[in-house]
């Protein structure tokens, strides 16, 4: 298994990780989920990054919300990133609370205000953490209009918050059918030297134009095409592939995986090809 391929680390299948020590690149997990479980936890996180790094990728950052940031949270995460050393910090370009917690991430709106707004966060937030924060592009079912298109508003808070990105191959599918954009255009036009790493994951097909980013199937066949064009636009970038839902063996996920190894050993293959036949 690549270095640059890994999997979401759940709690299903903890105990084959622990005994089966299987070839992967990376681990992602998610920070608060580690909270509140104790140094027996942090003793079997301690074993998991034996086998492979970790990443991270939150969940209730909430970098949109009109709340003011919670600091004791940010804290908490960067003495989590510390202890485990562990490089990135990823999260969802959206918010979760307004108030109080909304148990969902819901999609900013797409204007200039909005994306300055969501900027000057994700500094502070980098200013605690003392790393840059990484932000994904989030599936949404509500379009609530604005200004800018979803690809200006992400490059636009990108830019001025001088952070990364993390590309979600899936969620970039599942917007193009509901909203009805070119998914090819819109990975194109991404900045290649903000990205950090990617997604892909299944999703569901609930009308010809509707499908949800649901986590809980196997990735379906256009979205490993586009996957494998992002690799032609950006490069390889180190990617994770999503279950959250309906989760199989830990074995079946290890054979999908091997499909973005796959995906990145064509991508090389054409790469020194086109390399080998350049008359230069």
């Amino acid at each position: 298994m690549r270095r640059t391929v890994g999997l979401g680390l759940r709690r299903e299948f903890l105990t084959d990780v622990l005994e089966l020590e299987p070839q992967i690149g990376f681990w992602e997990l998610a920070p608060e989920n580690w909270f509140p479980r104790g140094s027996q936890a942090q003793r079997t996180l301690d074993r998991v990054r034996e086998q492979a790094p970790l990443t991270s990728h939150g969940l209730s950052l909430s970098i949109g919300s009109p709340d003011p940031i919670d600091v004791g949270f940010v804290k908490q995460v960067k003495a989590f990133l510390d202890r485990f050393n562990i490089a990135i910090y990823s999260e969802h370009l959206s918010y979760c609370s307004a108030g109080g917690h909304l148990y969902d991430l819901l999609p900013m709106p797409f204007t200039a205000e909005a994306a300055s707004y969501v900027a000057e966060r994700v500094k502070q937030v980098q200013d605690i953490i003392e790393r840059p924060l990484v932000l994904e592009n989030v599936s949404y079912y509500a379009n609530f209009g604005g200004e800018l298109s979803e690809l200006e508003f992400i490059n636009q808070v990108a830019e001025e918050a001088d952070c990364k990105l993390l590309l979600d191959v899936n969620n970039v599918f599942v917007n193009s059918v509901n909203h009805r954009y070119n998914a090819h255009d819109f990975i194109r036009s991404l900045p290649s030297a903000r990205i950090s790493y990617g997604h892909i994951a299944g999703h569901s097909e609930e009308y010809d134009d509707l499908f949800v980013d649901t986590h809980g199937a196997d990735v379906k066949q256009e979205v490993w095409q586009l996957l494998a064009f992002a690799y032609e636009c950006h490069g390889i970038f180190p990617t994770v592939l999503e279950r959250d839902f309906n989760i199989p063996p830990l074995t079946q996920l290890l054979q999908e995986a091997d499909k973005v190894v796959s995906c990145q050993t064509n991508y090389e293959r054409r790469d020194v090809k086109a390399v080998s036949t350049d008359p230069a």
